[in-house]
Order: structure tokens, then sequence, then C-alpha cells
């Protein structure tokens, strides 16, 4: 699973993990993360985040 990194805070979203304190379930691909989540360190959205590499 690919991991994806927030481009303001540098968070980076781990699926295995997931996001629990969010209602995000280990095992969770970013893609199947609802729309309306957002970073759980500065608060942006889906739409700020990028793949791992990309750049």
């Amino acid at each position: 699973m690919k991991l994806y990194v927030c481009t303001v805070c540098g968070y980076v979203y781990h699926p295995a993990a997931g996001d629990p304190d969010s209602g995000i379930k280990p095992g969770t691909t970013f893609e199947d993360i609802p729309d309306d989540w957002v970073c759980p360190i500065c608060g942006i959205g889906k739409d700020g985040f990028l793949p791992e590499g990309d750049d």
C-alpha cells in the first residue's frame, strides 16, 4: 500500500496504521478514506496530500 504525505506539514498517512483517532481503521487505503477527512496534524484536506516519492 502506498504512503501519502501532507504537503503542508509532512505528516505521512500509513495505510497499515490508518488514523484510528479520526475513525480510519488500519488497512484503509488512502483512496478509501472519506473525502471529508483532514490531516490530523494541520487540518488540510485530502487534496493536500501526494503519494510518497511524487514531487
